[in-house]
């Protein structure tokens, strides 16, 4: 399977923007929150750098779906043709289909701190769709699907690390519902190495709106880019 495997901070910088890719480390320590330190990649790079052309900024927002997501180019475009084809607007549809991919619900749900992470998680079988093993990462979940991790997760320390942090954050989002009252649960055992005993799954409740979303983009540029 082709994936990127160079240096993400340097995809952040391409784009302007960070785009989560490193998990934790992007809140702490990345790179582009220094000064100055946003601008693309290469020793030439701020000489190159002027006024974007309107194709130019067009192609950078369906770059940054692209790599938010962690999907290639004609993947992309099989999900820009489906999202064309639903009801509705096509740009919400093509963003919905990204969002409520299974690696990125896994994600979502605080199980993981990066997508890379919960990519790695659902293709070595350690998650379950409505209590079957699911190894396809862009698995399409749906409202009322019941998503979980398996039991020997409970002891693993990235899977509670994840979990605090989510927690730390907010929780979930208001489409997505943890079973238990993981919130509470992490809080309990903030001394404990493990959540033995603690169902890690979760719930999609709804389809997502435009709002609840995790992509900073301008999706009505990338139908724009898709539709000349």
């Amino acid at each position: 399977m082709a994936r990127y495997i160079g240096p993400v901070c340097k995809v952040c910088r391409r784009e302007g923007v960070k785009l989560f890719l490193k998990g934790e480390r992007c809140y702490a320590k990345c790179p582009i929150d220094k000064e100055g330190a946003a601008v693309p990649p290469g020793q030439h790079a701020r000489r190159r750098a002027g006024k974007p052309t309107e194709y130019g900024k067009r192609l950078r927002e369906k770059q940054k779906a692209r790599r938010i997501s962690g999907v290639l180019e004609r993947q992309f475009r099989r999900y820009f043709s489906v999202a064309s084809h639903q009801k509705g607007n096509t740009g919400e549809n093509l963003l919905r289909l990204l969002e409520t991919r299974l690696d990125n619900i896994v994600r979502r749900m605080g199980f993981a701190t990066s997508l890379s992470a919960a990519r790695q998680l659902v293709m070595h079988a350690h998650v379950s769709v409505n209590g079957k093993r699911v190894d396809i990462p862009s698995y399409s979940v749906k409202p009322g699907d019941h998503v979980a991790l398996e039991g020997s997760l409970n002891a693993n320390s990235f899977v509670k690390h994840s979990l605090e942090q989510a927690v730390q954050r907010g929780g979930v989002p208001g489409w997505l519902e943890w079973e238990a009252d993981l919130a509470e649960v992490v809080k309990r055992s903030a001394d404990k190495p493990s959540l033995e005993g603690v169902a890690l799954a979760g719930t999609m409740k709804s389809w997502p709106s435009r709002e609840e979303m995790s992509y900073p983009v301008n999706e009505q540029f990338i139908v724009e880019l898709y539709s000349k």
